[in-house]
């Protein structure tokens, strides 16, 4: 983890600088606010974007997020020109312990995230979208890997890709630099849904609340497992599901879920 539990007991005062964060009913919601720059990843959001999510990660009252972005465009991928010459933007947030790596971060979430998709998608930006449980897009939003075009290659977006898809459709990706339509992604894996622009909003809340519905327990037990099972040899990876579902049994979300089953009544979640 690049931040401790401790470090990030609070969001800053002042806010961030190129990230609006909101908690509310147990959802924190997080948007890129960098709409002049396309919502480019430069050095700060990067370390902004790793203070939000380790804070949900750490705060047992945020069971689920939002991650979307203002402006006309989802995400532009890494600011190429502010990694490679340095900012002297001012610090909102302690340094994190180590380099930034998206794909890392967003798999060390451990709860649900729903990326609300309004525009466009390039580059590292498939990072935020493959990163997340849930991916609604507009049906204006594009995704694109022009890496290819530049005399690079979308390493870490690949390993997230191969999570999604198939090889050979997560390897054409990144070598045809394609555009995929918000239809086209549906269908290769990469959007979860796709709705009418003025419907956007609507459908991430309708899914909020389908899952707010459900153990925020069981869904972070759940999804630690199914990270920690990539390290796992087969022969070793039942074992450990058995240990996991011993070990959800004795927490206070299964004894509840469990006496609302036979009390026939709506099971009252603490997310403990």
């Amino acid at each position: 983890m690049l931040y401790t539990s401790a470090q990030v007991a609070e969001l800053p005062a002042a806010g961030f600088r190129h990230l609006l964060v909101e908690r509310n009913d147990h959802v924190l919601t997080v948007t890129l606010n960098r709409p002049e720059k396309k919502n480019a990843l430069n050095p700060t959001l990067l370390n902004e974007l790793a203070f939000a999510l380790h804070y949900a990660h750490y705060y047992s009252e945020i069971w689920m997020v939002v991650l979307g972005a203002a402006g006309d465009t989802f995400c532009a991928g890494m600011d190429l020109k502010a990694l490679s010459v340095g900012e002297q933007e001012s610090p909102t947030v302690p340094p994190p312990s180590g380099p930034v790596r998206l794909g890392e971060l967003m798999a060390g979430l451990h709860k649900p995230c729903i990326a609300r998709v309004q525009g466009p998608v390039y580059a590292g930006g498939f990072l935020l979208v493959g990163g997340s449980t849930y991916v609604v897009a507009s049906e204006r939003a594009t995704f694109s890997l022009p890496e290819v075009k530049r005399g690079l290659f979308p390493f870490q977006v690949l390993a997230v890709l191969l999570d999604i898809m198939p090889a050979r459709t997560a390897l054409d990706l990144c070598l045809r630099a394609r555009t995929l339509t918000a239809a086209d992604a549906l269908e290769v894996g990469l959007a979860t849904s796709v709705v009418a622009p003025d419907q956007l909003d609507n459908a991430v809340q309708e899914l909020v609340g389908e899952l707010k519905q459900y153990s925020p327990t069981a869904m972070q037990f759940g999804l630690r497992a199914y990270q920690q099972l990539k390290s796992l040899p087969p022969d070793q990876q039942q074992a450990f599901l058995y240990e996991q579902f011993q070990e959800i049994q004795q927490t206070a979300d299964a004894k509840e879920g469990m006496a609302a089953f036979l009390e026939k009544r709506s099971p009252r979640w603490s997310g403990q």
